[in-house]
């Protein structure tokens, strides 16, 4: 087959964030098919500093830096009559890059990762387009309009609806449309207005096992030498689900556990910390870490991992993450969604606080029960969760002899 043009709203390196770890390992799957053009942005000096990765991995590439800030994205937005998520990653540089690559390069397929990139395929380009969602934004903005406080809610509702009608534009533009799960898959398509003969598949996240494996980390020495149980939840810590779910435990969940188990700390881990969250540091049983050099030892030294979502879309990373550390994972079903695991042997769900504080109490206090489920949760991330089984329909999906051809430009 000829080239893929690989367009991405991050660089795919360091593969250190939910959506950088998609990406990354898509990149990876798909230089094995073809030569692969990447155009993408970076946001931090870590990003830039991966440029090296991105030049060995990529038959050529653009990484443009994006600075815009969100409130001048935000009244382009307005002036355009456009989602503030597309303006955020508009850059004329970007489009010009795409335009010349194609113009020069054998481009056979436009691999578009995040829906805020499709707006860079050319209207005249006629070859193959694949668009991977991940999960249905629009249906998240939807949700934050609704249960949002003023004036918020009233932008988030205006970036639902209209990022609503831009899914719609990219399925249509679209020979196949992915998205993580097969939940998210069946949402997109119940909000099309016509969803018949468009292709929209689900392909899921897997987790590398190699290099989540707790016989090859260092436990966390602060962790071993205070008293626990210590519960921890990861991630990327300035995002909205992400923040609600901490403060649900500090506020509601470990008041209770505490009186149970006195000693026990939530450490929160991941970068970006909001204001909310690291004025809790230092609260009884509270730590906020912020960016750390490596997660894994903080789940390596985790009585147990939290995650009490109550906005997900997609899966989880991580919830597998810590499965695959061999860790009890408790967790809300939201936070669930599309990891087909059983309940109560590899992973605990708690439909209410009530059935949450529940799980922690009967984990941290038996470590034989912690122990069983942990090891159950690393089997079942290795017999089903793999990203070479998660990735192996990529093949038939970029390629020219896939069903349902590239569609012209809407």
């Amino acid at each position: 087959m000829g080239a893929i043009l690989f367009l991405a709203h991050r660089i795919p390196f360091p593969p250190n964030r939910g959506d950088k770890i998609r990406a990354h390992h898509l990149l990876k799957k798909l230089v094995q098919l073809a030569p692969v053009h990447v155009g993408c942005f970076s946001e931090s000096a870590e990003d830039r500093a991966a440029e090296g990765e991105l030049a060995d991995t990529s038959a050529s590439y653009a990484l443009i830096e994006r600075s815009k800030p969100l409130p001048l994205a935000g009244v382009e937005a307005m002036l355009a009559a456009k989602p503030v998520s597309l303006t955020a990653f508009h850059h004329a540089a970007l489009a010009r890059w795409v335009e010349a690559t194609i113009a020069q390069q054998n481009i056979e397929t436009i691999f578009i990762f995040s829906g805020q990139m499709g707006q860079y395929i050319p209207a005249s380009y006629k070859g193959r387009v694949v668009i991977d969602l991940c999960d249905v934004d629009s249906a998240k903005f939807d949700q934050y309009g609704e249960t949002g406080s003023f004036p918020r809610k009233l932008i988030d509702a205006r970036e639902g609806r209209l990022l609503r009608a831009e899914e719609q534009r990219l399925v249509a533009r679209a020979a196949v449309t992915t998205l993580i799960t097969d939940a998210e898959a069946k949402l997109l398509a119940s909000r099309l207005d016509n969803p018949a003969g468009h292709d929209i598949r689900s392909v899921g996240n897997g987790i590398d096992a190699h290099f989540f494996d707790p016989q090859t980390v260092e436990r966390h020495p602060d962790l071993e030498s205070s008293d626990g149980p210590h519960l921890v939840f990861t991630g990327q810590m300035d995002y909205p689900p992400n923040i609600a779910a901490s403060l649900r435990v500090m506020d509601t969940l470990l008041p209770k556990v505490r009186k149970l188990h006195t000693e026990a700390t939530f450490h929160v881990v991941g970068r970006a910390p909001a204001q909310a969250l690291t004025s809790r540091d230092g609260e009884p049983g509270i730590r906020v870490w912020g960016e750390v050099p490596d997660v894994r030892p903080f789940l390596a030294s985790a009585d147990c991992v939290i995650a009490p979502l109550t906005l997900a879309r997609g899966v989880q990373n991580k919830v597998l993450e810590a499965m695959a550390m061999a860790r009890p994972v408790v967790l809300s079903q939201e936070a669930a969604t599309g990891i087909d695991a059983q309940d109560g042997r590899d992973f605990a769900i708690g439909a209410d606080d009530a059935a949450l504080i529940a799980h922690v109490d009967a984990l941290v206090g038996s470590s034989d029960k912690a122990i069983a489920m942990g090891n159950a949760a690393r089997n079942y991330v290795l017999d089903h969760q793999s990203w070479e089984a998660m990735l192996a329909p990529l093949e038939n999906i970029v390629g020219s002899n896939t069903s349902g051809g590239a569609r012209d430009a809407a």
